[in-house]
């Protein structure tokens, strides 16, 4: 079966709607003993359902209503089809009883290629949504309940979502004293992920107490720091999008060998060694986002993905914006933008057709979904953009929306026809590229001068305000063009004699340039070193440098690959010539210096490893701690470490 085709709704053919789990982890063994009633409905004509299931674990017995013992069979990744003993009934509840057992290490094959989802491990045991470590079906489409019993060694808390009461102490299978946590949340949602850990104590930030902090003594240092951002990120949310379902909220650590966080109702979980990362700053937000969009409200089918997983990153960047203001928020919305495009040959609307573990899905539905935001934002104004956000979660809490709902609920709400802006976006492909072309004339009279000009793009269907930014010799003017399709003129006066004309100047509207498509490619290579293909990589670094010879970033990008294969000629080179490129992004200056240190070291030439390492001490640029780093390496020479 596709990998899509594993968590799509159809091919289920069921809706499940609640769950009663008991399970039992033994972290030793790295093992789990569980039962889960599911409680679901299936249409009258389905004579088998498929349940999506773990393949580590082991059915040992199903059971319907009446205790009668069903029978079935695994699917090649690891599914679960059973024959009911009876007919279903459409629309009546049934509720089976699946009783299982396995080892899940993380290191066997999970429901997702290269991903470990699942992993009963001491000192923190996660048990994630989508490892399917209990029977699921419709995957962040079909809205559940779940009421969990969780028996872990003693001294680990559990981390679920739903009331939690307080432990009880049990004597676990194996003989040795354990603890029981229970949980229960009540609501149609997505409280399917379980973490469980040796941490210290949980934290409050001052003046938040329905915000707790879980991490193990090894991250502890950044706990009260970490409670207070996301006591502040929760409360903006809160003031931008209404209350949530819930006001508590657990952040908690999970290993750096999983996904880089999860979300769950209540929970945002988040890499160990992410929580003391600026970049932790935004990738906390994002997660925490998704107790509106995607817990809150979720799509009604995968190809409405972008409408969560979009607003969530969108989110972020709001956030950003709010904290280090509008030249933060612009640098962001350029990698996101670089994302958007990545992969723009499907439409936002049949996203539903690729993993939703893939590198394609994950840029249309998060990036180029924010853009989407980002650009209705513009369109509607802030005011109205914040509208249509309260107004689409108060009108679908606790159900999923379609891309038309959200259509219709921001038309709705800013009575404006949005029906171009959204079949431009969602059910299109590309964007546009603007060539502006214009003429000055002096008026008499001394009033000044007036410009007329036309602005070219090669969408004929293209449909949008785009805004256009006249600097002359003194007041720079503003002003909003509607463009509607490949040529839209303007007139511009001014009384100053224009010097310069800029097309879009605070980066509203996704559009294509050469600049972008050199970020496309390095994007496309950073996505393929995550994934090991370090050949694959390098040829799209090397696009990228085609595109644009004196880009410093693609120069850094290849010599990272050629660093990683220890081809260190040919690695110093590239670091040199993002030296003597264009410098964009600052930072490459800095990390140049220093990989050129490392290659100094590592080939005996200590001498010259010191001057690099100087001279990036000396640029004062201390992006993802370039100086501190340099500065260790002055005192030390750079080894590389046996396992790369």
């Amino acid at each position: 079966m596709p990998a899509a085709a594993q968590f799509s709704r159809t091919a289920n053919r069921l809706v499940i709607t609640g769950y009663v789990i008991d399970a039992e982890l033994d972290t030793t063994a790295h093992h789990i003993t569980a039962t889960a009633v599911v409680t679901f409905t299936a249409p009258a004509s389905a004579d088998e359902v498929t349940f999506g299931f773990h393949p580590a674990l082991k059915l040992t017995k199903v059971t319907d209503d009446t205790g009668k013992v069903l029978t079935g069979d695994r699917t090649a990744d690891g599914s679960i089809r059973i024959t009911p003993a009876t007919p279903f009934v459409d629309k009546q509840p049934v509720h089976w009883t699946f009783s299982y057992e396995g080892t899940i290490t993380g290191n066997e094959d999970g429901p997702v290629e290269g991903l470990k989802l699942a992993a009963i491990q001491e000192p923190i045991t996660y048990l994630l949504y989508p490892g399917r470590w209990f029977p699921t079906t419709g995957y962040q489409i079909d809205r559940f309940t779940a009421e969990m019993h969780i028996k872990v060694p003693q001294g680990m808390q559990v981390i679920a979502s739903g009331k939690m009461g307080q432990s009880k102490s049990v004597t676990l299978s194996n003989g040795k004293p354990g603890d029981e946590y229970d949980f229960d949340w009540k609501k149609p949602g997505f409280p399917g992920t379980v973490i469980a850990g040796r941490f210290v104590a949980p934290v409050s930030p001052m003046g938040a107490p329905n915000v707790h902090v879980y991490l193990t003594v090894n991250h502890q240092a950044s706990r009260n720091d970490l409670a207070a951002t996301a006591a502040r990120e929760f409360e903006f949310f809160t003031q931008n999008f209404g209350e949530p379902e819930s006001i508590h909220l657990n952040v908690v650590e999970i290993p750096d060998d999983t996904l880089p966080a999860m979300w769950a109702p209540e929970v945002a979980a988040i890499m160990g060694s992410r929580v003391a990362d600026k970049s932790g700053i935004r990738l906390l937000a994002n997660t925490i986002a998704h107790q509106w969009w995607g817990s809150e409200v979720s799509p009604q089918t995968m190809n409405d993905a972008w409408i969560t997983n979009g607003m969530s990153r969108y989110a972020e960047l709001m956030y950003v914006e709010d904290e280090n203001g509008k030249t933060a928020m612009r640098n962001a919305i350029e990698d996101v933008s670089a994302g958007a495009l990545a992969y723009d040959t499907t439409p936002l609307s049949s996203a539903g057709r690729l993993n939703p573990f893939s590198p394609e899905f994950q840029s249309m539905t998060l990036e180029k979904g924010a853009m989407v935001f980002h650009m209705l934002r513009w369109e509607v104004g802030d005011a109205m953009f914040k509208k249509i956000l309260v107004g689409a979660l108060s009108q679908y809490t606790d159900r999923g929306m379609r891309s038309a709902d959200f259509e219709k609920v921001a038309e709705a709400q800013s009575q404006q026809n949005l029906t171009p802006f959204f079949a431009q976006w969602i059910d299109g492909t590309g964007a546009p590229q603007f060539v502006k072309k214009y003429a000055v004339y002096r008026l008499g009279n001394n009033k000044g001068f007036r410009t007329i000009g036309e602005i070219q793009q090669d969408l004929d269907l293209f449909r949008m305000p785009v805004e256009l930014r006249v600097e002359t010799d003194g007041k720079t003017e503003m002003k909003r063009i509607d463009v509607v399709g490949s040529d839209s003129n303007f007139v511009v006066d001014t009384f100053g004699r224009p010097r310069h004309i800029q097309i879009d100047p605070d980066d509203w509207v996704l559009q294509s340039t050469p600049d972008l498509q050199v970020r496309v490619q390095i994007l496309k290579g950073q996505q393929l070193v995550a994934q090991g293909d370090l050949a694959g990589a390098l040829q799209e670094y090397q696009k990228a440098l085609q595109a644009n010879s004196q880009s410093s970033l693609a120069s850094y990008r290849i010599g990272e690959v050629l660093f990683a294969q220890r081809n260190y000629q040919a690695s110093a080179n590239a670091y040199r010539d993002a030296l003597r490129g264009d410098g964009d992004p600052r930072w490459t200056e800095v990390w140049s210096h220093i990989q050129l240190g490392k290659i100094f070291d590592v080939t005996g030439q200590r001498d010259r490893a010191v001057n690099e390492y100087r001279q990036a001490v000396q640029t004062n640029d201390n992006t993802q701690g370039a100086v501190n780093e340099a500065r260790l390496y002055l005192q030390k020479p750079y080894q590389r470490p046996d396992t790369e």
